[in-house]
């Protein structure tokens, strides 16, 4: 496995940050680590990089130990935190060969993390000058430099425009080929255009932990949204057959839950045609990440 993690606990004073947190990554696998603002994913992210040490349990990264072998597992690990420390005064040449004298890595390495980022075109300049997807492409160079298994993401698509959030995400996608990548975000899309399994924390727990596919064709139930031509009461919608809930989502707009077996668009236009009611909209609705979010991590 590239990371185990086994009862991890994290606590600041009486904060209980992580709780009792385990899984396992193998090796060229992209995950999504999700949760809200405040459920303890940074902190987890810190403590597999070694720059904090939990209150108890273990984690290992390529089968190092984090709090024994704490310079084996520096070594394997690629990390780009939420804010991307960089100098930006300097050159990105310069900022990576200093970053290279670090690790220890040949020069011609360089050059290497460079074509693999897609920074030739902006090589010359100093990090100053660069947009803040180039930014982002210096840390993952930097992160890349002496070719760790495992990179750890956190948020490293934030404040970045719709052209350089796919860059980086077709970037992250093809490191992920051969390394395993552990990410956190808090854009949905971003997930579902990059990951193959998400795990999700809500106050320090796991809550969730599956291959993304099975849960985006995973069907238990049926969302249709419907527009009538006036407004109804709840009493009313709940006399529709085989209804399992309801939400009023604006004005004469609702969102109806049925079971997953069978297209239920047309009992819903026939139970309006027979209660006097137009359907001016009507359309399955599927059930994305982004909803599992918000059903996952409420309160």
């Amino acid at each position: 496995m590239s990371l185990t993690v086994q009862n991890i606990s994290k606590f600041y004073g009486d904060q209980k940050a992580l709780d009792n947190v385990s899984f396992q990554i193998p090796k060229g696998q992209i995950v999504g680590f999700l949760g809200p603002n405040g459920a303890g994913k940074s902190t987890l992210m810190k403590i597999l990089t070694t720059y904090i040490e939990s209150d108890s349990g273990e984690a290992y990264v390529n089968d190092f130990n984090i709090k024994t072998e704490a310079k084996k597992v520096q070594q394997s690990i690629g990390y780009l935190p939420e804010h991307n420390p960089l100098y930006l005064d300097m050159y990105v040449r310069e900022y990576l060969k200093f970053n290279a004298d670090i690790y220890k890595v040949h020069k011609n390495r360089i050059e290497e993390v460079i074509e693999l980022t897609g920074l030739l075109p902006e090589s010359h300049k100093k990090i100053g000058q660069l947009s803040k997807g180039y930014r982002q492409r210096v840390g993952l160079a930097t992160a890349l430099l002496h070719d760790p298994q495992v990179l750890i993401l956190d948020e490293p698509t934030t404040g970045l425009d719709p052209n350089q959030l796919a860059d980086i995400r077709e970037l992250i996608k093809n490191i992920g080929k051969d390394k395993t990548v552990f990410l956190s975000t808090h854009i949905m899309q971003e997930v579902e255009a990059i990951c193959e399994r998400v795990i999700f924390i809500k106050k320090g727990q796991i809550v969730q932990d599956q291959i993304l596919a099975e849960i985006l064709e995973k069907k238990n139930e049926q969302v249709i949204s419907v527009e009538f031509d006036y407004k109804i009461e709840i009493e009313f919608i709940k006399r529709m057959p085989k209804l399992i809930r309801a939400t009023h989502i604006h004005d004469t707009q609702w969102e109806l839950i049925f079971p997953s077996e069978g297209d239920y668009r047309t009992a819903v236009y026939d139970f309006a045609q027979s209660q006097g009611l137009k359907t001016l909209s009507l359309q399955v609705k599927n059930k994305n990440l982004e909803k599992l979010f918000r059903e996952i991590t409420a309160e």
